[in-house]
């Protein structure tokens, strides 16, 4: 974050729209926070322009891979503007880019965020950071700076947007993927904690289209039982971090030959980017009941279950392709680390047609 003194020429900034001020308050706010998610390598504090990391450990590598991820939250953003909680979608900032690396056996080492406002509103500005700092900690990726940005006439006052880049590094021959997966190999799936922070506009389009500002928080306030919660409460649980107990199989368990982070695009679609052709994978639907928040986006907006499958995690948030001496290993890694996992599926040598593709079986049970 970079860090503005008072000038004359800010008090026309401020004509313009733009608050320095704010922006100043804000970073000092913040700061307790980011403090939280330090690791040993990382140099220096707020103020700079650029965020420092000691890469002196990367010699200890025989060959080391650089690995780099960028993403955002998507409108998941405008469900927290809506309840006024903004210390939640941090989690879901860390875990769309840091996951991302997870999966082919990346340490991710340090992030940077970027948070776009139409304007700066200190409490909200730190209570952003707080939760990427918090979900940075938890993950054990050190968040070595960022950068607030005021756009009045672009933003409306209490709009904002989201965004981070994250590096990280992987021993050459740890790399994972689909140069490992082979016919026998086990897909293990890793429960996720709900919708976490993809397909959202589906999901608005379905539970409030057509409401207006106060009947969509009304909506949100609103106690639905078969969630067991608001269906704000709901919308807003932070994504699941898989990366501790992820970066464990990779380095623990022989047998992780991939790992797949179920994003944008849904569990078929995510899984084959890491399906060679020498094989396919089959997905038992039989295996889980995903939460009811699936259900009831598919019943309310009478949602064909491919369109589901496509846009939703649909309860899975992470997959690992494993061999079967490595499964009884995984599962009490994840279970150890909090992680509902189970056996979904498995490979086998390519049929005619289904060469580097996943085929979703059977059905969810109650649906």
């Amino acid at each position: 974050m970079t860090h503005a003194t008072e000038s004359p020429a800010q008090s026309a900034y401020a004509d313009a729209g733009v608050d320095i001020e704010a922006a100043d308050r804000a970073i000092d706010l913040m700061k307790e926070w980011v403090e939280k998610a330090r690791r040993p390598e990382m140099l220096g504090g707020l103020g700079g322009f650029a965020g420092l990391f000691d890469a002196s450990a990367l010699t200890s590598y025989r060959k080391p891979l650089l690995a780099t991820s960028t993403d955002g939250v998507g409108t998941k953003v405008a469900i927290a503007q809506a309840m006024d909680i903004h210390d939640t979608i941090g989690f879901d900032l860390v875990g769309m880019v840091v996951d991302d690396l997870v999966v082919c056996g990346a340490e991710p080492l340090f992030m940077t965020d970027y948070i776009a406002t139409g304007k700066v509103v200190p409490e909200r500005i730190a209570a952003i950071v707080k939760g990427i700092a918090m979900a940075c900690a938890e993950a054990g990726t050190a968040l070595v700076g960022g950068e607030t940005a005021e756009h009045p006439g672009l933003l409306a006052p209490d709009e904002y947007d989201v965004a981070g880049a994250t590096t990280g590094v992987v021993e050459a021959d740890g790399l994972l993927g689909a140069h490992l997966v082979a016919p026998g190999d086990v897909v293990i799936a890793m429960a996720s904690s709900g919708l976490h922070s993809n397909g959202y506009s589906l999901v608005r389009h379905v539970l409030l289209g057509g409401l207006d500002a106060s009947g969509r928080r009304r909506a949100l306030e609103r106690h639905v039982d078969e969630l067991g919660s608001t269906l704000g409460e709901e919308l807003l649980v932070p994504t699941r971090l898989y990366t501790r107990p992820a970066l464990r199989l990779a380095r623990e368990v022989a047998g992780t030959h991939a790992m797949s982070h179920v994003t944008g695009g849904g569990l078929a679609a995510n899984l084959e980017r890491v399906v060679p052709g020498t094989v396919s994978v089959t997905v038992d639907r039989s295996t889980w009941t995903p939460a009811p928040i699936f259900d009831l986006v598919r019943r309310t907006g009478d949602v064909a279950q491919p369109d589901v499958e496509a846009t939703l995690n649909m309860g899975v948030g992470m997959i690992a392709l494993t061999a079967p001496e490595g499964v009884d290993a995984t599962l009490a890694i994840l279970a150890e680390s909090g992680i509902h996992a189970w056996a979904a599926g498995e490979v086998t040598a390519a049929a005619d047609g289904l060469a580097g593709r996943v085929s979703m079986v059977g059905q969810h049970p109650g649906w």
